[in-house]
């Protein structure tokens, strides 16, 4: 009764072998900020059985109009380590992981040697493309979200079926960065985040809805665009 009880708003919408598919998969989040906190909140309300926060930032105080898990009191704390402290509260049946480590290569290699999905919720391009060529080696399902001031965009990266970050985004090198500041309005990021995170529910049941396509966000004309992207065979990250 007690799994019953805790996701009984959910089962009846995924069904007992949603949640059970649910239940046995695992998730790693790189980056606990405005996007990822909202997405391992609901990841892990969910039921996921296991989720790996990675973020190497501390909290500051203009985080918290957008950055859900943290409060004033955890200013100056490591990120991880107030999300895990924060999520663990919200649902002890899941492993909560904080990796408080700067992002390269070989640590988000060995991050997905240990779980089923990533998540990318970055703020800079180089972080994100050291991610992504990971998933793309260990052939994880890569969710990507980004947003700034009213806009975002989602996709999800299925590697040798969709494009990659690469693939997608790699030739464009002026694409803006959040590090030091991003103007974002809070409501925009829980947008942004919450499809993401719908996008993690798709990929645990076996139905990622974007993969392949990537769902472009205007929030102040409240506009949503979905476009079609066919995969490069010449891409050098994800290209047969």
């Amino acid at each position: 009764m007690k799994v019953l009880d805790r996701y009984s708003r959910q089962i009846p919408v995924i069904g007992e072998e949603g949640q059970r598919r649910i239940r046995e998969t695992s998730v790693a989040v790189f980056g606990v900020g405005g996007l990822g906190s909202l997405v391992a909140r609901y990841v892990v309300g969910g039921g996921f059985k296991r989720v790996v926060l990675v973020d190497f930032d501390a909290v500051s105080l203009p985080d918290l109009h957008r950055q859900i898990l943290y409060t004033a009191e955890d200013v100056g704390r490591p990120k991880a380590e107030a999300a895990a402290r924060a999520l663990r509260a919200v649902n002890p049946e899941v492993e909560v992981v904080p990796v408080a480590e700067p992002i390269s290569p070989d640590l988000a290699d060995e991050v997905l040697k240990g779980v089923d999905i990533a998540v990318d919720a970055l703020d800079n391009w180089a972080a994100r493309h050291v991610v992504n060529a990971a998933a793309v080696k260990r052939g994880k399902a890569l969710i990507h979200g980004a947003v700034q001031e009213w806009y975002g965009h989602v996709t999800t990266v299925i590697p040798g079926k969709t494009p990659c970050l690469e693939d997608l985004f790699g030739r464009f090198k002026s694409l803006p960065s959040c590090v030091g500041f991003c103007p974002v309005l809070g409501p925009a990021v829980g947008v942004v985040s919450s499809l993401m995170a719908l996008e993690v529910f798709n990929a645990a049941l076996g139905k990622p809805t974007l993969a392949g396509k990537l769902l472009v966000v205007d929030l102040k004309h409240m506009a949503f665009d979905v476009l079609e992207v066919a995969r490069n065979p010449s891409c050098p990250v994800c290209g047969v």
